[in-house]
């Protein structure tokens, strides 16, 4: 059982939910420096990346987890968007990344330039403050 059933999350998930932000921070760092090297496409993964993380830690408030991308996109935009916890704008953020994602590491040819990769870490970013404005409530992280 993720919860505890008066107190909220237990400390096992907290540290869990911590360990994702953490990571996500982690990504967001690196996708800045490949933007500033020029590594486009790269900067655009990691920076999706760091949004999976986050998106993947606050799943965990929900008693759930995501086993793939493509779920974790369904189940933010049902726990989190639909019930207003989240603007729309975030959930598409996390959309739009995925895709520009699979673009830049599948695409032999990709649209992935120095705009996209701009655009996607201020996405990233925003994303991530977002989620961590939201997991004070838990007192996270």
């Amino acid at each position: 059982m993720l919860f505890g059933r008066v107190y909220g999350l237990k400390p096992a998930v907290k540290e869990l939910i911590r360990g994702y932000i953490q990571k996500a921070e982690k990504k967001l760092q690196v996708a800045e420096r490949l933007l500033a090297s020029g590594d486009y496409e790269d900067a655009v993964s990691r920076a999706y990346y760091a949004v999976f993380h986050a998106a993947q830690g606050l799943l965990f408030t929900e008693g759930e987890r995501a086993e793939t991308h493509k779920g974790l996109v369904t189940l933010f935009g049902l726990l989190f968007v639909k019930t207003g916890k989240f603007k729309k704008d975030i959930g598409k953020y996390l959309a739009n990344l995925k895709d520009d994602r699979e673009s830049g590491d599948y695409e032999v040819f990709s649209y992935i330039d120095r705009e996209t990769a701009e655009a996607a870490i201020r996405e990233a970013k925003a994303f991530l403050k977002e989620s961590k404005s939201y997991l004070k409530r838990y007192r996270l992280p």
